[in-house]
């Protein structure tokens, strides 16, 4: 087996750090959006804990939006012109949610008493338009846009199923940083939005092969078959941990943080099982990374910018969640 050189090489580093920069912002920025999502659910004193909860860290989260489409536009030029016009439409209407959200979390707390509920609703709408827009994104994005009756249905059910995993990712980070009435609240989210999670996820998983014949030789054909078992399986044991956790009186107190943790856990093991799906497309069945990518005299340039960044955004991040770690207090924008 010949070795790749370094600027082989180099379009499949940019490929994972592409990949795992858009997998930090959907788990970071995911379980933010669920929790805007919940908000119609609790009372105006609970929404004011439950903005404080996310408050030092939304701005954070989306950077690694920024940082993962800009990744797509310098490396994968390519590709960033064929996933964009193919996704226009959802990719504005999710900026939209984003500015509502933007919007509605700095007037909401400056806003006379009267407007206050409006803004909590601009930011509950924000929430759900932006997810919405993510799993339709994600659907059109994992069946290489194909075109057909079948491909749009897949898309919508995916449109569906990622809001209702990122409500339970913000209940479940309700239950880690709250405390009483809400954390007992946050508990029944997240019993509320386990069920059809885990329903969406099972259907999707089914679907998937269905609706691309790529992924259906990736994941059925053996011996691979029997190596990738283990990511369904431990999926599986984690997403049933969660829900035997949210009936454990432990949850209330020691071990809080463990049914977010689990769930993390889910979204990269997804990933993995993305990663491993496409690989090695950067648009499954259309360019793979090597057709996509820059010139490597482009990807050296753009590798010492990253190298300058990356640990700039990663220490940023870390410094605000080691700092805002612990229980919600209230927020303070005086």
């Amino acid at each position: 087996m010949m070795l790749m050189s370094f600027d082989e090489l180099l379009p499949l580093i940019f490929i994972g750090l592409m990949g795992v920069s858009l997998l930090v912002y959907v788990v970071s920025d995911g379980y933010d959006l669920g929790v805007g999502m919940l908000m119609h659910r609790a009372t105006p004193d609970e929404r004011d804990t439950m903005v404080a909860s996310i408050g030092p860290f939304w701005d954070a989260n989306e950077t690694w939006l920024v940082l993962g489409v800009g990744l797509l536009l310098v490396a994968f030029p390519k590709a960033h012109g064929l996933v964009l016009s193919e996704l226009y439409l959802p990719t504005a209407l999710m900026l939209v949610g984003l500015i509502l959200r933007g919007a509605a979390f700095d007037f909401r707390v400056k806003a006379k008493a009267d407007r206050k509920a409006m803004w909590d609703r601009m930011f509950i709408a924000g929430s759900m338009l932006a997810s919405v827009c993510q799993g339709w994104m994600l659907g059109r994005y994992i069946s290489g846009f194909g075109e057909g009756w079948n491909y749009p249905i897949f898309a919508g059910a995916i449109a569906i199923a990622l809001p209702m995993a990122y409500a339970l990712l913000g209940a479940t980070w309700l239950v880690m940083k709250t405390h009483g009435e809400l954390q007992e609240k946050a508990i029944e989210w997240s019993k509320i939005a386990w069920a059809p999670m885990v329903l969406g996820l099972i259907l999707i998983s089914m679907a998937t092969p269905w609706i691309s014949e790529t992924v259906r030789l990736r994941w059925f054909t053996l011996p691979a078959m029997i190596a990738v078992a283990s990511i369904p399986i431990t999926t599986s044991v984690a997403l049933l941990t969660v829900r035997l956790l949210l009936g454990a009186p432990a949850v209330r107190g020691a071990l809080c943080w463990l049914p977010f943790a689990l769930l993390v856990l889910v979204f990269f093991l997804s990933f993995l099982g993305l990663s491993y799906s496409i690989y090695p497309y950067v648009v499954i069945d259309r360019l793979t990374v090597w057709q996509a990518a820059s010139s490597p005299e482009s990807l050296r340039v753009i590798l010492i910018g990253v190298c300058i960044t990356l640990p700039v955004i990663i220490a940023y991040t870390g410094f605000s969640y080691r700092v805002f770690r612990g229980k919600t207090i209230e927020l303070d924008y005086a």
